[in-house]
C-alpha cells in the first residue's frame, strides 16, 4: 500500500480491483465485467471528485493588488458512515452470465469503499461443463480505511478590481504501479470592496469559480493473473465549483464558511490486451471497456484562519454527499 496523497486510495482501489476483480469478472463476459466494474468503482471516484474540488479560500477578504499566498493543502474525504457508498446491490437479472454460489437473486456487495468479504459467484456455460467459481473484490474499507486522503500547492495573487486568481497542482507522483497528477485554476471576487463603507465593515463577502483536472494511471501488468500485455486503467476527473463566501475582517483569527454547488465526472479506461482462456466465455479483449461516475450537489463549509505576519494556518470542516475535512499552511504578503 502507497502512503504518498492520492496514491495511497488510487492504488489500493486498483490493486484490490486488480487482484480479485478484473481476472475474474472477464470471465462472465465483457458486458457483465463492465456493469460490475461502474458499480464498484463509482462511489470512489464521487469521493475523490468531492475531495479534490473544494479548499479554494480561507477567507473572503479578496487580496489587493500584488498580494499573494502560497499555500500547502490537505484533505481528508470521509465515508466510514456512508454505508450506500461502501456497497451496492447486485441483481443477477441484470447480467447475463453471473450468478451467486448460494442461489440468491440479489444482495448487497462491496463497492470499491467497501468491506463486504467472502461472497462467491459463478459462471457457467449451457450444459454446466464449463464452470467457474470465484470471490467478488472487496472494498477499502477491508483495509482499515475509512477516508480518502488528496492535497496539493496552491498559489493566489490579487489583481485590480478586488479579484483575485488562483491556480493548483499536484505534480505528477509515482509508485510502483500507479502515477496520478492534479491541476486546477481558480477566481475569487469580492463584492463588499465595491462598498463605499467598506473599510469599517466587519465583514467580507466574496464569489469563487473553481475548476479542477485529476489524472490517476494504474498499472495492471504485475498483479494480473490474465494473460496479456500492457494491462492498465486511467482515470480523469474534471469538477467545477460555485461558492458564495463571508468571512470577518480581524487582524489575527478570522472565521469563515460558504455555501455553494459542486459538479463533476469521471473517466474510468480499461485498457491493454486481455486473453480469457478458461470458463464459458474464452476470449480476447482490447481496451475492453470504459466507465463513468458523475458527482453533483450543495457543498457548504466552516473553518478558521489564524495569521501571524507572513505565516498563517487555517482548517475548515465541509458539508455535501462527501463531508470533507481540510487543512492549510500558507506563506503570504498583504
Amino acid at each position: 500500500m502507497k502512503h504518498i496523497l492520492f496514491a495511497i486510495i488510487f492504488s489500493c482501489t486498483g490493486s484490490l480491483y486488480a487482484q480479485s476483480g478484473l481476472d475474474d469478472l472477464l470471465l462472465a463476459g465483457i458486458d457483465d465485467a463492465q456493469r460490475f466494474t461502474n458499480d464498484y468503482l463509482a462511489p470512489a471516484s464521487e469521493g475523490i471528485i468531492y475531495g479534490v474540488s473544494g479548499s479554494w479560500y480561507n477567507t473572503a477578504d479578496a487580496k489587493p493588488f500584488g498580494g499573494f499566498e502560497i499555500s500547502l493543502i490537505g484533505n481528508l474525504t470521509f465515508f466510514n458512515n456512508k454505508e450506500d457508498k461502501k456497497q451496492f446491490i447486485l441483481n443477477t437479472t441484470d447480467y447475463e452470465n453471473l450468478q451467486f454460489v448460494d442461489g440468491s437473486i440479489s444482495k448487497p456487495v462491496s463497492s470499491a469503499l467497501g468491506d463486504i468479504e467472502g461472497v462467491l459467484v459463478f459462471v457457467e456455460d449451457e450444459t454446466g461443463l464449463l464452470r467457474e467459481q470465484f470471490e467478488l473484490p472487496s472494498g477499502l474499507a477491508s483495509e482499515g480505511l475509512s477516508f480518502l486522503p488528496s492535497g496539493y500547492i496552491q498559489a493566489s495573487v490579487g489583481l485590480i478590481k478586488a479579484t483575485e486568481v488562483k491556480v493548483r497542482f499536484l505534480p505528477p507522483i509515482n509508485t510502483n504501479d500507479a502515477r496520478v497528477s492534479l491541476y486546477g485554476f481558480g477566481l475569487q471576487h469580492e463584492f463588499t470592496k465595491h462598498l463605499p463603507a467598506d473599510k469599517v465593515l466587519p465583514i467580507a463577502i466574496s464569489g469563487v469559480i473553481g475548476y479542477t483536472r485529476f489524472d490517476g494511471n494504474y498499472d495492471l501488468t504485475e498483479s494480473s493473473f490474465i494473460a496479456g500485455s500492457d494491462q492498465r486503467f486511467e482515470m480523469d476527473i474534471n469538477s467545477w465549483v460555485f461558492q458564495a463566501v463571508v468571512s470577518t475582517r480581524l487582524p489575527v483569527i478570522n472565521f469563515y464558511g460558504g455555501l455553494g454547488y459542486l459538479t463533476g465526472k469521471s473517466n474510468t479506461d480499461v485498457l491493454g490486451t486481455y486473453t480469457v482462456e478458461s470458463g464459458p466465455v474464452q476470449e480476447t479483449y482490447v481496451d475492453p471497456f470504459s466507465v463513468s461516475a458523475k458527482a453533483s450537489g450543495v457543498v457548504g463549509n466552516v473553518g478558521a484562519k489564524l495569521k501571524l505576519g507572513f505565516f498563517r494556518l487555517n482548517a475548515d470542516y465541509s458539508l455535501g454527499e462527501f463531508n470533507n475535512f481540510s487543512f492549510g499552511i500558507n506563506f503570504g504578503f498583504r
